[in-house]
């Protein structure tokens, strides 16, 4: 008799099964499916930012051999290209290299345009906006028509304590102070590089000589 119960109870599971597979079935199936093309569009997806990828490498690596070749011009059309095209750090490093090239070139003017354009950009890491802001007030250093307030509007909020360019922050306050002739402010800078025992050795090195050339040591 247990056999039998057995067999009926086997038979009324399968019935169960089969009507929930024919109510449900489908959703499952739809499921799968959708599981399925999720994964394989996110491998297409990786596999199409990695080729992206190496693809903004080589053009990187081209545009970095005709700077190394002197054609200053060419170099800079195709970081200024890459720059515009590419979404990985290429584009950001491209950026840099292209507002070197400018400025080299004898033109602040255009190369702190492009500083001012990674500064300003929210999808680069702080650090990198820092480090255009930095490399923007050296080179509005050379252009006499941009006011001293504002090279020191955007470079003294790096000059605190703890902050990652505030030694080189602290030496472009103190050079911003001398062209506009306000000498104690320029030694008080130069004063707060070579008291800092965090200094690295170069920034220190030059504070102290301007120190004895202004004869503030």
């Amino acid at each position: 008799m247990g056999d039998i119960f057995r067999e009926v109870d086997e038979e009324l599971k399968q019935e169960r099964y089969e009507k929930l597979w024919r109510s449900y079935g489908k959703y499952v199936i739809c499921g799968a499916v959708l599981v399925v093309a999720a994964v394989a569009g996110w491998k297409a997806w990786e596999s199409h930012r990695t080729d992206q990828r190496f693809a903004e490498g080589q053009r990187f690596a081209v545009a970095a051999a005709l700077m190394q070749e002197g054609k200053a011009a060419d170099a800079s059309n195709a970081f200024a290209a890459l720059a515009a095209d590419a979404g990985s750090g290429y584009g950001i490093l491209a950026r840099f290299y292209q507002a070197s090239i400018i400025a080299k070139g004898g033109d602040a003017a255009g190369a702190i345009t492009v500083y001012d354009g990674i500064s300003a950009d929210s999808s680069a890491p702080d650090s990198l906006r820092d480090l255009a802001v930095v490399l923007g007030a050296l080179q509005a250093l050379r252009v006499p028509s941009i006011d001293a307030t504002a090279i020191e509007a955007k470079v003294q909020p790096m000059s605190g304590a703890g902050k990652a360019y505030r030694h080189i922050a602290l030496e472009i306050l103190a050079l911003t102070a001398q062209r506009s002739g306000d000498m104690d402010k320029a030694r008080a800078n130069y004063r707060a590089i070579v008291d800092d025992a965090a200094s690295p050795p170069g920034i220190r090195a030059r504070a102290s000589q301007m120190l004895n050339i202004l004869g503030g040591s």
